[in-house]
């Protein structure tokens, strides 16, 4: 449980710390938009250029690990989006963030310390390739949130302009261009090392400040059975989901297939925070789900770390 308490709470307490200072008036209703854009537009753009240029693209010999962490993201957000269109009535851009908080998954600033901490310094690898997936995740993510604002248009030129914003957001073009970084086998500058690691360090608590901040004021019954879909999936679908694939259809070395369970069962990320309230759509509900899987990720952890003993 310590790893547990000493990983998870503080999370939660950064959340807390947004809420308290709004509540108490030290920061105005605009600091949450105003922290959420220097993490769209700066931190976080950092962090993902500096996490996919330095990864060792030759170390990666798991296809069955990406087939089968991969695989299950990709089959529960197809179903989330079907259900929160034709259960919920919800848009594409709507239903689109409502699958991404079923499988976006805290996995920096969660997954990487308790693989660590759990399987030592082996588990760096595969966690880290689960923080790189998680980078693809938001870019699908925006695609689908430009084409379902297109309207009435054709669908040529939905996926054109679409796939144009792609192009130019700040949180995909900076992986993209931390990925040919690596390609290219070349080292990061120290300057520019530093520079990337101080912004991207910034990124996780920005963003979790900011949803405590937003969260003032706001009714907390809104759409609950909404947000208990989303949490369930993330939560327990997930990683349940994953474990079939990992161990049972596509079999991934043991150590790998571990971490690949505890990525899926972490709770939401910040990162569907910073793009709802990018896009103004689907807010509170984001909110709300981080929030209740932040909480209750500490019980479901635990029940990962019992049916895979850390250390063994």
């Amino acid at each position: 449980m310590e790893p547990i308490v000493n990983i998870v709470l503080p999370v939660f307490a950064i959340v807390a710390a947004g809420y308290l200072c709004g509540r108490r008036g030290l920061l105005g209703d605009d600091s949450s938009r105003a922290l959420n854009s220097f993490v769209y537009w700066v931190a976080l753009p950092a962090l993902l250029f500096r996490a996919m240029a330095t990864v060792d693209l030759d170390s990666i010999h798991e296809p069955d690990f990406l087939l089968g962490f991969a695989g299950a993201i990709v089959l529960l957000w197809t179903a989330s989006i079907l259900v929160a269109k034709f259960v919920f009535g919800r848009s594409l851009a709507e239903a689109a963030l409502h699958g991404m908080n079923g499988v976006y998954g805290n996995t920096g600033y969660m997954g990487i310390p308790l693989a660590i901490a759990a399987w030592g310094e082996a588990a760096a690898l595969p966690a880290i390739m689960a923080t790189v997936i998680a980078a693809l995740i938001v870019g699908v993510a925006i695609f689908l949130i430009e084409a379902g604002g297109r309207g009435a248009a054709s669908p040529g030129r939905v996926a054109l302009t679409a796939a144009g914003a792609v192009v130019k957001n700040p949180m995909i073009a900076a992986p993209v261009l931390g990925l040919l970084w690596a390609a290219g086998g070349l080292d990061l500058p120290v300057p520019v090392d530093a520079f990337t690691g101080i912004l991207g360090a910034a990124a996780g608590p920005c963003a979790l400040f900011a949803i405590g901040l937003f969260m003032v004021g706001k009714p907390t019954s809104e759409g609950r059975i909404e947000v208990g879909v989303m949490t369930a999936t993330k939560l327990l679908v997930q990683p349940a989901l994953t474990a079939v694939l990992v161990f049972l259809v596509f079999p991934a070395d043991p150590l790998w297939a571990k971490v690949a369970v505890l990525m899926a069962a972490l709770p939401t990320g910040a990162g569907s925070f910073v793009l709802a309230q990018a896009y103004g759509i689907y807010v509170l509900r984001t909110s709300s789900v981080i929030l209740a899987s932040t909480v209750l990720s500490v019980a479901t952890v635990s029940v990962i770390f019992l049916c895979f003993p850390p250390g063994v």
